[in-house]
């Protein structure tokens, strides 16, 4: 189905199916016409001589170099030369394409100025899977992803270089190849491309997709564990959580309840202790509490998905020009640095459950390291090994990047977000607790293996999904490829779905 743009509505899910699915997009007739109405009332200003930032001045530290009328025809073309300035990889594709999609959605609200050919362009490079190259390193995130987007706006004078139909292309060859024809920049248009926090708030947004399916997976494996250590199911009573009132604390209760409803565990067949340890009996506290700090980043995403990031900001209702701030990153980098810690302290939560299957002293007669070989195999020591690497790695990447502002500009932009920063940390924290939960699930469907019970309908259906992956640990064997599928099969999302397939949706 198609997504139609029209300044409000893009949500996360819609940006991933543009972005990951190729959902092709269309611009609302009412926005279009904003963007027409928009451009009229520039172009009248323009024609009067009044000054505007970033449309007859320079930018940054040369805001108050008023151009002459020749030079605000070549200006655009300039301003895209010199912010084209990253280093590094090429952005995945995904993200270049939900960075376009976001874009189109703020020249919706018809507030950036362009001309309509500009945004239309865009919408044509979506539709046809031409995805310009972008350096992943060079944005700080304030006046916009001004690097990154710099090399999307080169498209738009037939320059740079664009992916297209599996091949890497100088940009004028593969908007040909497409169909696409080059609009120019004229007055305003450059800047109309580039001057908002895009490709992170794009980048963000798929994340934040990816935390929720991870957290729902790590209370399936939180879940699998609590069976295999003969948990105490008292902590995670709903009513203990609702007198509290932490919204993500109840759902990780009822989760949990659910994922382990119809064990021998909740019977009163098989002896528990009196209280189990804080890894086991604080999930829902801390497993809620990442919850509620990932609904919150959210909610500011989405809002900047659907806010105008840019500068100048035109009101032609009140034939209105604001020169601002709604470029800076910092509404989205701030609760994202969160959100990234949150994944690192869930991560570290399950690593703990882990120690406590492979731990004689704390595994309630599970055999050492979940091997009944002890002595001569080692079984699942190792595995704790590389789970810690990873968590370690989280934690040096959890230190926040919306406080390590360093001035540019002759201290004209003196403080900026750093959010690509903090999109690009995220991306490793996130891969890395892949890695941490799929070690975690391979020791609870190991430990299950080992014990001699039923286990909840929810449990039975996530273990069997991880045996059709990785086999019993009967004798020791190299872990490395085991510990590769189960990190892809957890970025898969496979155990989630045929878990609640089995119990239905997770809440």
């Amino acid at each position: 189905m198609t997504v139609v743009l029209d300044g409000s509505g893009l949500t996360i899910e819609k940006l991933v199916r543009i972005a990951r699915h190729g959902e092709k997009v269309e611009l609302h007739p009412e926005a279009l016409e904003r963007i027409k109405v928009c451009r009229a009332m520039l172009e009248e200003k323009i024609e009067a001589r009044e000054i505007m930032y970033g449309v007859n001045t320079g930018i940054g530290e040369f805001s108050e170099v008023v151009l002459t009328d020749e030079q605000t025809k070549q200006f655009q073309r300039y301003l895209i030369y010199n912010h084209a300035a990253g280093i590094g990889e090429p952005t995945p594709i995904e993200y270049v394409r939900a960075a376009i999609a976001g874009r189109i959605n703020v020249h919706a609200h018809g507030k950036s100025g362009c001309r309509p050919e500009i945004t239309l362009t865009l919408i044509e490079m979506l539709n046809k899977g031409l995805t310009p190259v972008v350096c992943q390193k060079g944005s700080v995130g304030a006046c916009g992803d001004l690097s990154p987007m710099s090399q999307i706006a080169l498209l738009m004078m037939g320059e740079g270089e664009a992916f297209y139909k599996g091949e890497r292309l100088p940009g004028n060859e593969a908007m040909d190849q497409a169909g696409i024809p080059v609009p120019g920049l004229k007055a305003r248009d450059g800047l109309a491309v580039i001057n908002g926090s895009n490709l992170l708030t794009a980048m963000s947004a798929i994340q934040i997709y990816e935390m929720e399916r991870w957290i729902k997976q790590a209370q399936i494996a939180c879940a699998m564990t609590l069976e295999a250590l003969y948990a105490n199911m008292k902590p995670y009573d709903v009513r203990l959580h609702e007198v509290r009132g932490f919204n993500g604390a109840v759902k990780t209760a009822q989760n949990l309840n659910r994922l382990i409803d119809g064990s021998d565990l909740v019977t009163g067949k098989i002896k528990v202790k009196v209280q189990d340890a804080y890894s086991m009996r604080s999930t829902p506290q801390v497993i809620g509490a990442a919850i509620d700090a990932i609904a919150y980043a959210r909610s500011q995403v989405e809002i900047e998905l659907n806010g105008v990031g840019d500068n100048p900001i035109f009101f032609p209702e009140h034939q209105l020009t604001l020169t601002g701030a709604n470029f800076q990153g910092t509404p989205v980098c701030l609760p994202m640095d969160m959100a990234g810690a949150a994944i690192t302290m869930v991560s570290v939560l399950s690593e703990r459950r882990f120690n406590r299957l492979t731990n004689p002293a704390l595994s309630v007669g599970l055999p050492p390291f979940l091997t009944k070989g002890a002595g001569m195999m080692s079984g699942m020591m190792l595995s704790q090994y590389t789970a810690d690497m990873l968590i370690v790695e989280q934690r040096i990447l959890s230190t926040p990047a919306s406080i390590q502002s360093i001035p540019a500009a002759a201290d004209q932009e003196d403080f900026v977000s750093m959010g690509m920063n903090t999109a690009l940390k995220n991306d490793q924290i996130i891969d890395n607790a892949y890695g941490v939960l799929g070690i975690e699930f391979m020791g609870a469907a190991q430990a299950l293996d080992l014990r001699d019970f039923m286990p909840g309908e929810g449990v039975q259906a996530a273990k069997a999904v991880v045996r059709e992956h990785v086999e019993y640990l009967d004798e020791d064997r190299p872990l490395y490829p085991d510990h590769n599928v189960m990190k892809d099969l957890i970025e898969s999302g496979e155990i989630l779905e045929r878990v609640e397939k089995a119990i239905g949706t997770l809440s």
